[in-house]
């Protein structure tokens, strides 16, 4: 272990000053140092030698100078890659606070409030990474880290850094790809296409993955612990986890909905994305929070919201309807006009009551339920009856100028 540190420290110069070994790095040593130019801790994560000689050197520094894009309030960027005396590694700031992994250890399992609170930063992060087109491939706890009341994502890019740069030794030294049988990751958060090492996987992967860890914070294991690493790889293909909810009855459906649909088999029915999921996330943040300070009411109730909302949307129709007629006997317009406008209130009517009805209770319900919920707002159905209404208006005018 001194060995490694030594010829670090002497690879390094006097850069950066090493001051102690951190655990929990994976198939990487990690060290504390100070970095003398700015006068800062960074954190140094080292390749063991034995895997930089399996790696293309070039490949892994692409990849993971790719991977430093993603500047995001929840990240830990990448600060610099760097090589020397065959010793491949990255720097990183250091961060004052504990993995996520730590916490678990010590508490096994978290409140549910926690749960949506870290779920929601790491989905910020995903998402921004993902627009991006970074990957991150090996979302767990040990590559979260909880500061204060916020959780950060570490190590965007190196399982991939990692699997491409394989790929290309591998071309150079035996002219062929190797075949996809290599899964890299943690077999605990795996997706199933990532468990079957298919290379054509996508950022559902990382929201499978984020489901796990959010299994784990809630049930206090991933879903198919206590296995083998191979029978752990073929439960994610083949078997659908425990309910949360009969692992832990004071978990809503709500927040059991969200979390098992990041478990579906199929990445089509997982979330289609990062900002769906968090989207999903602030709205169950913000209910909960709204019911802590009042509590266990809301706010504002949902059901006089939607009562307000149908009177001031049956309040407007009249004035509409009104003002239609109005016009037509000012300006001597046909009676399609008032017509016209009663057919469009009319046709929004059950639009407003479907809305009303979404937007009634908690943020309850099955998947459908939620992502119509996300969808059809009070603001969209309120802009769509305006637009309605604006297009009517504007083909009435130029019926006026032009007769």
């Amino acid at each position: 272990m001194a060995d490694l540190r030594d010829q670090l420290q002497a690879s390094l110069g006097d850069a950066y000053l090493l001051e102690g070994e951190l655990g929990g790095g994976g198939m990487s040593r990690v060290f504390v140092a100070r970095e003398k130019a700015l006068d800062r801790r960074v954190v140094i994560k080292v390749l063991p030698p034995e895997l930089t000689g399996t790696l293309s050197i070039e490949r892994f520094r692409r990849e993971i100078q790719l991977a430093a894009r993603v500047h995001h309030p929840h990240v830990v960027p990448v600060l610099l890659v760097g090589q020397a005396d065959g010793l491949l590694y990255y720097t990183m700031p250091y961060i004052e606070g504990e993995s996520l992994r730590e916490r678990l250890d010590r508490e096994g399992r978290l409140s549910v409030d926690d749960v949506i609170r870290i779920m929601r930063d790491v989905a910020d992060a995903l998402s921004h990474a993902h627009a991006l087109g970074v990957i991150h491939r090996d979302v767990k706890p040990d590559n979260i880290l909880l500061v204060r009341h916020h959780a950060l994502v570490t190590d965007f890019g190196v399982a991939k850094a990692l699997r491409q740069s394989r790929h290309t030794e591998d071309r150079r030294l035996h002219g062929r790809t190797p075949s996809h049988g290599m899964a890299l990751g943690t077999p605990a958060y795996m997706a199933p296409e990532q468990a079957a090492a298919d290379p054509t996987i996508d950022h559902r992967a990382d929201i499978y993955a984020l489901g796990c860890v959010a299994y784990e914070m809630l049930a206090g294991h991933p879903p198919f612990s206590g296995r083998p690493a191979q029978k752990i790889l073929a439960a994610h293909v083949a078997e659908r986890p425990v309910t949360i909810s009969r692992l832990r009855p004071d978990v809503s459906p709500a927040v059991e909905t969200i979390v098992m649909r990041c478990l579906e088999k199929n990445p089509e029915k997982r979330w289609s994305d990062a900002d769906d999921l968090t989207d999903e996330l602030n709205t169950l943040m913000a209910y909960s929070i709204s019911l802590a300070s009042t509590g266990g009411r809301p706010i504002l109730p949902r059901r006089v919201r939607s009562r307000r909302a149908i009177a001031a949307y049956l309040g407007t129709s009249i004035v509409v309807i009104a003002a239609a007629r109005l016009l037509r006997d000012m300006f001597a317009l046909p009676d399609w006009v008032p017509t016209g406008t009663m057919l469009i209130v009319a046709l929004g009517l059950p639009i407003v009551l479907f809305t009303a009805f979404l937007h009634s209770s908690a943020p309850t319900g099955g998947p459908f339920r939620l992502r119509a919920r996300r969808i059809l707002t009070w603001k969209t159905t309120a802009l769509g009856a305006w637009v309605a209404i604006g297009v009517f208006a504007i083909a009435v005018a130029i019926y006026a100028i032009v007769r």
